[in-house]
């Protein structure tokens, strides 16, 4: 069985796409793609990677605690940026929201991301 998973507290569907966003399914919570934007505003929190980074966090932290999972129980994330140059920025926040056992991780340059957009994280964690 699959549940989904919706809270108040992070974006939701980007413009009432048809996911959710996250499942919950076999003891794990599979979170969509978040990005850096407010639950209440569809505008990007800022221009650079750190702002960008700390609110995408922060949408998926808060989806987590909905699943009833949280940060230090990620096993795998993805993380999708439009400058690969903006690693370091990203990493270095990343940091701080993953504690000292940090998940499983790919990181990939893609060619483009909503308007505004620098960064998008998807992830896997343990229910």
């Amino acid at each position: 069985m699959k549940e989904v998973v919706r809270t108040e507290s992070a974006p939701a569907p980007f413009q009432g796409a048809p996911y959710s966003q996250a499942i919950k399914a076999n003891g794990f919570v599979f979170v969509a793609g978040q990005v850096g934007i407010k639950p209440d505003d569809p505008q990007p929190v800022g221009d650079n990677i750190r702002e960008q980074t700390e609110q995408t966090l922060t949408n998926l932290g808060a989806i987590l605690e909905a699943a009833g999972s949280s940060m230090d129980r990620l096993v795998k994330t993805t993380v999708f940026l439009t400058d690969l140059n903006d690693f370091q920025g990203m990493n270095e926040v990343y940091a701080k929201h993953v504690g000292d056992q940090p998940p499983a991780r790919s990181t990939f340059e893609v060619a483009k991301l909503p308007p505004g957009l620098l960064v998008e994280i998807e992830a896997i964690a343990q229910q």
